[in-house]
């Protein structure tokens, strides 16, 4: 891949890419959260809430090993995919009364924001063929 900024020793760096360190600090961000959930019988929801934070991260360290741009940008789709799960698992944390709404604003506001970032380095990745940030 010629010109790539985030490469070393062949592979993209993840840890240089913005959108996964925003979406890395969500992650972590959101299992201190789900620590707090109270109430018993929620443990699927808070389960389902902190694998799907942690999966936007992953899906990007994932992508960063694969071979094309092309697959790279795969997984960055399912990294906005896993954005998508988590504003809906924050939005029933916050309808079933498990976190307050200024947490769920919040939280939403940098899941969104997330997102918006993955999907502009996906269109980088796709329309110029280097995945720059």
């Amino acid at each position: 891949m010629r010109g790539v900024e985030l490469q070393v020793g062949g592979m993209r760096d993840f840890k240089r890419i913005k959108a996964w360190q925003r979406a890395h600090a969500l992650s972590i961000a959101i299992h201190k959260l789900a620590r707090s959930f109270s109430r018993k019988g929620y443990g699927q929801l808070k389960s389902q809430l902190t694998r799907a934070a942690g999966s936007i991260a992953t899906n990007i360290v994932e992508g960063c090993g694969a071979p094309t741009n092309k697959e790279f940008a795969r997984y960055l789709a399912m990294s906005i995919d896993t954005a998508n799960e988590t504003e809906y698992h924050l939005l029933c944390s916050r309808d079933l009364a498990l976190i307050p709404e200024k947490e769920w604003e919040k939280f939403t506001a940098e899941t969104v924001e997330v997102r918006k970032m993955i999907v502009g380095y996906r269109k980088r990745v796709l329309s110029d063929g280097e995945a720059r940030q």
